[in-house]
């Protein structure tokens, strides 16, 4: 049995006591964090979480119980742990951190502020706000067995953004739409097409055979000929696909044609994509209920999401969830327009029913609805323990802090395997701030490649300022010895720009931007890099948004003797050195090591001795270089999945 924390000096504890603390999230990581922190005697905690409590949560989040579903996390968790601690002081908010009214301000209240979220716009954020408030920032994230915490201090370690990030899997239209090759690729269009039918209409999301598919280069005249689709309704119109399924009164047979008929010997006339292709083979309503097989009709043992029925089987699935969602959204009236949630069931089912008809339809193995569950949510299954650990983690670190050590700090990454050393945790120094980075330095600052000519005011603030660097409500004011105003945070008072292109402005090569995010209280200068070249579906780029780092010191050979898994292991941090100390390190097997509150040892001392054990150092190296190499499919290195 590992002992995380002894008993508090009076000094110490006397601080966590009178420590403000701001707990964000109240998930996976966010209950056990809660409960960490009322026994380990913190007093002032506030906890902000947007979400309400769903029944897939209950498995893991332990100060939830059924009776609760529906309601405010934030709040059910303040009123479960005040159980472990009537004493405490607790505040609630059932809100978003990016509300305006958690301002700098706000965040200056606080000696602490831990993390505890599942998605990156809100953690750069968060980032931010503790660097405008210099406070703090205790970041950590779960994805599976795999875990991280690490310490973030204006000025002292890199910040959550100095380093980027993988972007998010993104697919060009045509593979969605014309040839698909991987399930996910079924699944994306999959919940486009829930989209276009039953949600919001998205230009950009549209799952008809795309004919400007550059591949093709067939000519419509000519091939029309040889389409073999009927004249009857479901037919192939060009009209959007809400408003034709809205003509059929959303009846199930009619779309199961359209969708998986006819759009199907459409994509055939073009044949050049064929070519080096095995063609898609059409479905026919008619044929469809001979193939059900008995596993469709519930005949099979096991888990049923777990199951993969026949083509038969996710014929009729998708003719029941077309049926529900029609209802759902007749009740809703005129104009209502449904949210596509992975836990929705009907919701669910369609996009079950629809990937798994379309990889058929392409000669790709079908999936469970658990898998395409997984896929359609970007989901990690979430461990209870790995929480638990982690959350245990954050209070080390906090205790540290509080201790005003935090040259003691680390970043620790939890494996699913023991390493060499037989150890699943591995702490790594913390880096210093990058002085590129265009969140903390100094003077913020990014060069970005567009086409002036293409690009309008409305792209700039949505998908650069907004979405790329995470601004939430940015003025934009042109450096052109005027001090004209392109974008106001102020409803109303630039509107008319949205629609005009950048050159309108004057905007050109060389022309710069300065960027003010009074919430977030940063200020960005973005230089345009006009470009009239740009890659195809490439709106812009941004120059230099990965800031060269000196490579890990490893030997190659050594490298290769190295067997801690690559499939397993945590992703690593942005540090280029791994610290291989005993300090931080909690054993598995054994407990003959020293703990942090117990080791006295200078970080020069530390230094001088990881010189001096090559194994250790090059171990830890070597990991953090092949970590880097791995595919991932999170949006960041260590996603909090709950």
């Amino acid at each position: 049995m590992v002992q995380l924390v002894g008993p508090l000096r009076k000094e110490l504890s006397d601080s966590v006591s009178s420590c403000r603390t701001l707990v964000v999230g109240a998930g996976g990581i966010g209950c056990e964090l809660l409960k960490n922190l009322v026994l380990t005697g913190f007093k002032n905690i506030e906890v902000i979480d947007l979400d309400t409590i769903d029944v897939s949560n209950l498995n893991r989040q332990f100060l939830f119980q059924k009776k609760h579903v529906g309601k405010s996390k934030a709040q059910v968790a303040k009123d479960s742990v005040l159980r472990f601690c009537p004493s405490a002081n607790i505040t609630a908010y059932h809100d978003s951190i990016m509300n305006p009214d958690y301002n700098v301000e706000f965040f200056r209240k606080f000696q602490l502020v831990m993390n505890a979220l599942d998605n990156r716009a809100a953690r750069n954020h968060v980032n931010r706000m503790c660097l405008a408030a210099d406070i703090p920032l205790i970041e950590s994230g779960t994805a599976g067995y795999l875990g991280q915490v690490t310490v973030i201090k204006k000025g002292v370690t890199e910040c959550y953004e100095c380093q980027p990030k993988p972007t998010q899997k993104t697919f060009p239209g045509c593979t969605i739409r014309n040839t698909p090759s991987e399930p996910i690729h079924c699944i994306v269009w999959a919940k486009y097409l829930f989209n276009q039918l039953f949600g919001e209409e998205d230009a950009d999301q549209e799952v008809s055979p795309d004919t400007a598919d550059p591949e093709a280069a067939w000519n419509p005249e000519e091939t029309a000929a040889r389409a073999t689709a009927s004249d009857q309704d479901g037919d192939i119109k060009r009209v959007s696909t809400k408003e034709w399924a809205r003509s059929t009164g959303y009846d199930a047979v009619k779309l199961f044609n359209k969708l998986f008929k006819d759009d199907i010997m459409y994509l055939l006339t073009m044949d050049k994509l064929w070519k080096k292709r095995k063609a898609p083979v059409p479905l026919d309503w008619s044929d469809m209920q001979q193939l059900v097989s008995s596993q469709d009709e519930g005949c099979v043992t096991g888990l049923k999401d777990q199951q993969v029925l026949s083509v038969g089987g996710y014929s009729q699935l998708f003719q029941r969830s077309v049926e529900t969602l029609r209802a759902q959204l007749a009740n809703k009236g005129d104009g209502a327009e449904l949210v596509w949630d992975k836990d929705d069931p009907p919701a669910m089912d369609f996009v079950t029913a629809a990937a798994n008809l379309r990889m058929h339809i392409f000669s790709m193995n079908m999936k469970s609805r658990f898998d395409v569950k997984s896929m359609a949510g970007n989901i990690i299954p979430a461990i209870a323990t790995t929480n638990a650990v982690i959350a245990g983690l954050i209070v080390l670190e906090a205790l540290k802090i509080l201790n005003a050590d935090i040259q003691q700090c680390r970043t620790i990454f939890l494996n699913k395997q023991p390493n060499p050393r037989k150890k699943l945790l591995v702490p790594c120094a913390l880096d210093r701030p990058n002085p590129n980075c265009y969140v903390c330095a100094s003077k913020p600052e990014v060069t970005v490649k567009l086409d002036v000519h293409k690009t309008t005011v409305q792209a700039l603030q949505d998908k650069i300022l907004k979405e790329k660097f995470g601004m939430v409500a940015p003025d934009v004011q042109i450096e052109d010895g005027k001090g004209t105003i392109l974008i106001s945070s102020e409803e109303g008072e630039t509107e008319a720009n949205n629609s005009k292109l950048l050159s309108d402005f004057g905007i050109r090569n060389g022309s710069r931007l300065q960027s003010d995010d009074f919430l977030q209280d940063y200020t960005l200068l973005v230089n345009v890099l006009h470009c009239e070249e740009m890659p195809k579906d490439v709106e812009f780029e941004v120059i230099g948004d990965a800031p060269e780092k000196a490579p890990p010191s490893s030997a190659p050979e050594e490298e290769k003797s190295i067997t801690n898994g690559n499939k397993d292991s945590a992703q690593p941090s942005t540090s280029s050195k791994a610290v291989a100390e005993d300090d931080d390190v909690l054993i598995v097997d054994s407990d003959e090591e020293p703990s942090s509150s117990t080791t006295d040892v200078s970080m020069e001392t530390c230094s001088l001795k990881r010189k001096l054990q090559d194994t250790d150092v090059e171990e830890a190296a070597s990991k953090r270089k092949r970590l880097v190499q791995q595919p991932t499919d999170d949006d960041d290195d260590i996603i909090a999945l709950d």
